[in-house]
């Protein structure tokens, strides 16, 4: 199997190859749930960072007793494969402060689901010199607490290590997005989203190894222009294809995106050079393309937006929205309307986490092609 197809096909929690062999080596494992968290502490611990996702789960039952209705479904999601048994294999647990749903997903993990170890990294809600010192003794923090709880140290060396490893994974994922600009696009969107979820779940240094020889297929392949519009999508936490499926099934093409399991993860890297690594890595989480729930950065989230859009060269931004998500609720709206008055066409597109109605999602992007498609 080609390093491409393998990346492609690579399977969730228990059934992934390389998290079960990193298990039986002892290797273990700690989960995070947000884009704010500093993997390469983890990695630099010894430890392997598992980004916390729900593929496949369509029924809540068993978290509903836990989470109302009217929760967003993705952390509701990730409850229902903990409840179920389907992280088993997660030796810890770090949380961050991400919105109020994710920090009620940590209170019920903490009671009913049997992790170890577990662990919240706070941050604050605005961008300041203050909050950067916060933030970056919250992580001096969960260091020494991995250390003391798992029995390993971690030094400089090892962050620093660890820092070029995870760059070198933006790096490679920064020149698969510099394919996609491309007018023959010579990956889908969906297929490109596989290849980036793969990183979360599996050793860095293998997925580096995967993903540089599948960039080399993927410059081989010849590329398609048969299709009616450029998209770049945005919003809440997308950790399955099944929606840029959707979106390519009615003609679309998905060339990049501004999401948190996408270009918001890539797309910048951590300073090499320096004194104090973990200072490199606490300006480079709390200060890079802000989420939501930071206040006071709709200017640069806007920026941000346009700039991954005129660089990529779309036609149109479908921007999804997980139900009774507070954060990306307002914002999504807000940057819908803000990019209609730059001339930028836009639509908002509300969604369950696990996709159920699926003909309505089809209909409301079917039409939006309709409006945008190029001639």
């Amino acid at each position: 199997m080609s390093a491409f197809a393998e990346l492609l096909a690579l399977p969730s929690r228990g059934e992934n190859p390389y998290l079960q062999e990193w298990k039986k080596e002892a290797g273990r494992v700690v989960g995070v749930t947000c884009t704010y968290a500093p993997e390469e502490i983890i990695a630099a611990s010894g430890l392997l960072p598992y980004r916390m996702e729900a593929r496949g789960v369509t029924d809540t039952g068993l978290a509903d007793v836990y989470f109302h209705r009217f929760n967003c479904t993705f952390p509701r999601s990730v409850l229902q494969a903990g409840l179920a048994g389907e992280y088993d294999f997660l030796d810890g647990f770090c949380v961050l402060n991400g919105c109020e749903q994710i920090r009620r997903l940590y209170e019920v993990w903490e009671k009913h689901v049997n992790t170890d170890y577990q662990y919240m990294i706070t941050i604050p809600h605005s961008i300041s010199d203050a909050g950067l010192a916060w933030y970056k003794e919250e992580i001096f923090n969960f260091k020494e607490d991995l250390g003391k709880n798992f029995g390993i140290r971690c030094t400089n060396e090892d962050l620093w290590k660890a820092i070029k490893v995870y760059n070198e994974s933006r790096r490679l994922v920064q020149e698969l997005y510099a394919l996609r600009k491309d007018d023959s696009v010579p990956i889908t969107g969906s297929d490109a989203a596989r290849l980036l979820f793969s990183a979360f779940i599996m050793p860095r240094e293998k997925y580096n190894a995967l993903l540089k020889e599948a960039l080399e297929e993927i410059r081989s392949k010849d590329g398609t222009d048969d299709y009616k519009a450029r998209i770049l999508v945005g919003g809440a936490a997308l950790d399955d294809p099944q929606l840029l499926e959707i979106i390519e099934g009615q003609g679309g093409m998905v060339v990049t995106d501004t999401l948190c399991f996408g270009s918001r993860s890539f797309g910048s890297l951590i300073e090499e050079d320096g004194d104090d690594p973990l200072h490199a890595i606490a300006k480079h989480y709390y200060n890079r393309n802000p989420c939501p729930r930071m206040l006071g950065q709709f200017k640069n989230r806007l920026g941000y937006t346009e700039e991954m859009a005129q660089g990529a060269r779309v036609d149109g931004v479908i921007l999804e929205k997980i139900v009774f998500c507070d954060s990306h609720g307002v914002d999504t709206t807000m940057l819908a309307d803000g990019l209609e008055e730059k001339g930028m066409p836009a639509m908002v597109l509300e969604r369950e986490y696990a996709l159920s109605d699926l003909g309505r999602l089809k209909t409301r992007v079917e039409a939006f092609m309709e409006r945008i498609a190029r001639g």
